[in-house]
């Protein structure tokens, strides 16, 4: 008998080749340990309020008016809303006809783009067209759909870092595209050195791959480093040199934990930059309501904005969209609110400011807990996450431990995260879903759960990590560093 079209064996190769390591086989191992009664710590995801942070209350008050408009009726509708939220639901229906069930413009709504350009504008110093700034269902859609226009089959490259976000080698792989790594040097804080992008285009050119694009994922996911205006100089005059397109992954932008490397973005250096490369390289950027302060991940609301992207393409791009119909309506919405919050002297302003800085200044003190944690663990280093919300320690595993992972056929790292999964239900994600260099070993955890918490769960992976060492070390010499 013939096989069917949706048989394992017949189904497309390049789905089969797309691996997605943070809902991988430790997500699922963790999922059945909770479903027998064992208490599980997700941290292999981020996302904030399935760790326990609030929601925003301004930005909930306008969405629930929306989606219930006839509490706008009710007259004693002010004794429960503040004026202000009750003023921009009334704006943002009167500019959705039919309301948020129904589809709006394949690009989003053109009110909401215009407020996302204002917040650019704002942002970089440069004004931005809303035209050219497409709403998605959260910053992953966007980026798949870049890809899915830039990748016309596997001898076409996209450069990315390494570790690396691994919706990048997912998507590459299922458009048949081909990754071009380039390694972040932990060693150097999560450093880029130009030098090592020239070695891997160059690479990637001697085996007949065309490199046409590059990712930045700023701040890094999963590594945490925060680029400076020097660095990013050097990468957007590198695509010049090098005729390629730069994917700025920027979802980031509010997560920054030190202040010696604020958050910029690469579309403002670029602008900065002046002619002739501020007006001939091509520059997506992608930005979410899913991070920063807001961590509205469940809303799927996103966006990207193209720079010097050709009319023509705009307009294939755009088709595509239209084969979607419509973004997230009620995301729309969230994003409109993050681009365009409160301002000073309206009522909800003070509570916004006090309720979104006391989410990151919560966040830099649990970034300082974890990584002074690792570091204070037997063969365990890690540097600082600067921004971003995530820990990337490197874990030195014993050359036992890696031959034992071996006997059970595992992965080294996967090993060791399922074995802390078991012992304390820590659910991590293994540094090989991100890609590493070879023989190196790491895992990564967010930076989410409750801030009173963390203390208890960097003592449970201390208790771990201490135990699992004296069981696997030989003692004859193995050193930490």
């Amino acid at each position: 008998m013939s096989r069917k079209a949706l048989d394992y064996e017949s189904i497309n190769e390049n789905v089969k080749k797309a691996q997605y390591a943070v809902r991988g086989e430790l997500y699922l191992r963790a999922s059945e340990l909770q479903k027998e009664g064992k208490k599980i710590i997700f941290t292999n995801v981020g996302n904030p309020h399935a760790l326990g942070q609030k929601p925003l209350t301004f930005p909930r008050q306008v969405v629930a008016l929306c989606q219930a408009p006839f509490l706008l009726e009710d007259p004693n509708v002010g004794l429960i809303f503040p004026a202000d939220a009750i003023a921009r639901a009334k704006n943002y229906l009167s500019l959705i006809p039919g309301g948020l069930g129904a589809y709006s413009d394949s690009r989003g709504l053109p009110a909401i783009r215009k407020e996302v350009a204002d917040f650019i504008g704002r942002r970089d110093g440069y004004p931005s067209d809303p035209e050219l700034i497409y709403l998605t269902d959260g910053a992953s859609k966007g980026v798949m759909q870049m890809l899915n226009t830039i990748i016309r089959g596997e001898g076409d490259g996209v450069l990315v870092p390494v570790p690396q976000y691994p919706l990048y080698s997912a998507a590459i792989a299922l458009f048949g595209g081909s990754l071009v790594p380039y390694y972040l040097e932990e060693t150097a804080n999560w450093g880029l050195d130009v030098n090592d992008l020239r070695q891997s285009v160059a690479q990637a050119r001697s085996k007949g791959i065309n490199v046409r694009a590059m990712v930045i994922i700023n701040p890094g996911n999963p590594t945490g480093q925060c680029l400076s205006e020097a660095n990013l100089r050097e990468i957007l005059n590198f695509c010049f040199q090098e005729n390629l397109v730069l994917l700025g992954d920027e979802v980031y932008q509010q997560n920054v934990y030190q202040d010696e490397r604020p958050f910029i973005s690469s579309r403002k250096v670029l602008l900065d930059m002046g002619p002739p490369i501020s007006k001939e390289l091509q520059l997506v950027s992608f930005h979410t309501v899913s991070k920063g302060y807001w961590g509205e991940c469940g809303q799927r609301g996103g966006y990207f904005e193209m720079t010097n992207i050709p009319p023509r393409t705009v307009d294939e791009i755009y088709k595509v969209a239209s084969i979607s119909l419509s973004p997230n309506v009620p995301a729309q919405i969230f994003m409109g609110l993050m681009v365009n919050p409160p301002k000073p002297g309206d009522i909800s302003y003070d509570q916004y400011i006090r309720e979104s800085k006391g989410i990151l200044e919560s966040l830099r003190r649990r970034a300082r807990i974890m990584t002074d944690g690792f570091n204070s663990c037997r063969n365990v280093i890690c540097n600082f996450t600067e921004g971003a919300m995530y820990s990337f320690p490197q874990i030195r595993l014993p050359p036992r431990a890696i031959e034992a992972a071996k006997m059970v056929g595992k992965v080294p790292d996967v090993f060791y995260c399922l074995k802390l999964l078991e012992a304390t239900g820590i659910s991590t994600v293994p540094g090989s879903g991100f890609g590493q260099k070879e023989g190196v070993f790491h895992l990564r955890t967010t930076i989410l759960p409750a801030e009173e918490d963390m203390p208890g769960i960097m003592s449970s992976f201390k208790k771990f990590n201490d135990a699992f060492m004296e069981e696997y070390e030989d003692h004859r010499g193995y050193s930490r560093m």
